[in-house]
């Protein structure tokens, strides 16, 4: 009876403990991650973009899973405008249930979430090594000397151009290597009157080309606080404006209202070249019965800013580890892959089209090779030259807030308000819309 009585009771313990093993492998998943010892871990991601951002995680995930058996990385896709909803409805609140490890962070907007939940991030300062990566992109993902997110694409911006309507107009494109504004405007006139087809191609309600101009210049629309609106003594913004309309009374411009728009613009050929990130690469070599007619020549400069360089930024985005269980392997994982790893970023180029600021990548023969799409141009090759070249500038936390008062703005300076008057009244709205 005894014996019986005994060894009832060391099944009730290991039964036990084997139901409080269970449960707290269960609650260890409360953000995708369980940390006990020997325990296999979880991450979830977020990203937006199923044929760049997350394909290029999803490559990451396959590179570091084929060494650690132990960890799933789940890769989820989410509009980006949800993904920045999601985390200020989470983060404001004070519970991270249901957010990611790991998400996806546009450099625009980095400051606005890490300056307003500077409790929320992870620092990855020890996770991977930051003079590696183009020094534009730290300032946007860093507070002071800590760096909360691991720098990801280039935003590097070159002048597509198509090269048979050059032609026609009698240039080539040596001749828009290193130009002003000023000069791409007059080549762009002939080319119109050569061809028939308008230059450029603009949305009215998107003024990413003035964010393009005055970073070449190393200004923005903030001071070098990030918090304080740097409007009407802006000399670059100023010329930006007024490049801007030189651009609309020469008649170059062909507009446009949405992206698709935007696209078919060039692949129709009804616009001849378009001064924007590398991202837009795919989009350009989607028209087939196009290959050989483009090159990218830099990006031009303002013309009387003795700061402003051929190269500048257009978009870009970054990977931050939300302080959550799970939060050292996630680090782990960025800074093994996309932190550190050359070869991955040769994939990213050939398998996405993605061009890294990593800068030891940019010796590997995916950046190397030749286009023959863009006439056997090395372009990827050009555009992380240029990437090392570009101004680094702080992106502060109001530049959709900013940009929405100059969007109006600029429609009354080309309705015949004043520059002085529109800069500074978009000054002073800044001023109270931004305290």
């Amino acid at each position: 009876m005894k014996k019986m009585l005994a060894l009832l009771l060391v099944g009730i313990v290991v039964l036990t403990a084997a139901c409080s093993n269970n449960n707290t492998s269960n609650n260890g998943g409360n953000n995708g991650a369980n940390n006990g010892a020997g325990d296999a871990t979880e991450l979830t991601v977020w990203a937006w973009d199923p044929n760049f951002n997350i394909k290029a995680m999803n490559l990451a995930k396959e590179t570091y899973e084929a060494d650690h058996s132990d960890v799933t990385v789940n890769v989820i896709e989410n509009a980006q405008n949800d993904i920045v909803q999601k985390l200020n409805t989470g983060l404001s609140s004070g519970t991270t249930k249901g957010l990611p490890n790991i998400v996806l962070i546009e450099d625009y907007r980095a400051q606005s979430f890490l300056q307003a939940y500077p409790d929320m991030f992870y620092p990855l300062t020890d996770s991977f090594k930051a003079s590696d990566f183009a020094d534009y992109k730290l300032g946007p993902t860093s507070v002071g000397d800590v760096n909360y997110g691991l720098p990801f694409d280039s935003g590097v911006t070159g002048l597509y151009v198509r090269t048979d309507y050059l032609e026609q107009a009698g240039y080539t494109i040596d001749d828009l290597q290193d130009i002003t504004w000023d000069q791409y405007i007059e080549i762009g006139k002939k080319v119109k009157e050569a061809t028939g087809k308008d230059w450029i191609s603009l949305d009215p309600n998107d003024l990413g080309i003035l964010r393009v101009m005055i970073q070449s210049a190393g200004s923005w629309y903030m001071k070098a606080d990030g918090k304080t609106a740097d409007l009407a003594d802006n000399a670059a913004l100023k010329e930006a404006f007024e490049t801007y309309k030189k651009m609309i009374d020469a008649n170059i411009v062909k507009t446009h209202a949405d992206w698709s728009q935007f696209v078919a613009n060039y692949n129709s050929g009804d616009a001849a070249s378009v001064p924007t990130g590398n991202w837009f690469t795919p989009s350009i070599t989607a028209a087939e019965d196009q290959a050989g007619k483009w090159a990218i020549a830099p990006l031009p400069k303002l013309t009387n800013n003795e700061a402003s360089v051929h190269a500048s930024n257009l978009g870009g985005s970054s990977w931050y580890v939300l302080n959550v269980p799970g939060k050292e392997k996630a680090a782990e994982f960025l800074g093994a892959t996309l932190g550190s790893n050359v070869d991955l970023y040769q994939k990213l180029v050939t398998d996405v089209g993605a061009i890294g600021t990593y800068k030891p990548a940019a010796t590997g023969e995916a950046y190397t090779a030749a286009n023959d799409f863009f006439g056997g141009q090395k372009i990827v090759q050009d555009f992380a030259d240029w990437t090392a070249q570009i101004p680094s500038v702080n992106y502060g936390m109001n530049t959709y807030a900013i940009e929405d008062i100059l969007v109006v703005e600029m429609q009354n300076f080309l309705n015949g308000k004043s520059i002085d008057a529109v800069l500074s009244d978009a000054q002073k709205q800044a001023d109270s819309q931004l305290k």
